[in-house]
């Protein structure tokens, strides 16, 4: 069994999806990072190795009662949006460092999305929930098959 932690794993899956994830000046990477008790998002020029806006749970004006939950995740996706649109970037590529697309990563993403990040892919997902909606109340009543009459020894 190897002596691994959950850092170094995080690290490993984060290492093999930077190979994947590339920002460049057209479409940067919002890179993010939680702790048990802070969030960090901010959005990367790797082409020029810069960090363009970043947010976190530790700033004054965006800290609450505590920065490790859900509504503090959703403060910090907002924040990052507002702050990227106003540097003129409207499209991003989200690097989720690692961790399991659930959660407050999730929160994040989705508040930034909501905060005028990525709109196309916003409006595709409200597509698809709204295609997946229509299916569910769509009742299909499969044809039963009339059972084989079996002949019974006498």
């Amino acid at each position: 069994m190897a002596n691994t932690s959950r850092a170094t794993v995080r690290k490993a899956i984060h290492n093999r999806i930077r190979r994947k994830v590339k920002g460049s000046s057209q479409r940067p990477r919002l890179a993010v990072y939680r702790s048990l008790n802070h969030i960090y998002a901010q959005v990367v020029d790797d082409e020029l190795g810069k960090t363009i806006v970043s947010a976190s749970t530790t700033e004054k004006d965006l800290r609450g009662n505590t920065g490790g939950n859900l509504d503090a995740a959703r403060r910090i996706g907002q924040a990052i949006a507002e702050r990227a649109l106003e540097k003129g970037i409207e499209s991003v590529v989200f690097d989720r460092g690692g961790y399991l697309y659930h959660g407050r990563i999730k929160a994040l993403t989705d508040a930034a999305r909501a905060g005028g990040l990525n709109k196309n892919e916003l409006a595709a997902r409200e597509a698809e929930a709204a295609a997946a909606a229509s299916e569910e109340n769509v009742e299909v009543k499969a044809e039963e098959k009339p059972r084989k009459k079996t002949k019974e020894k006498q």
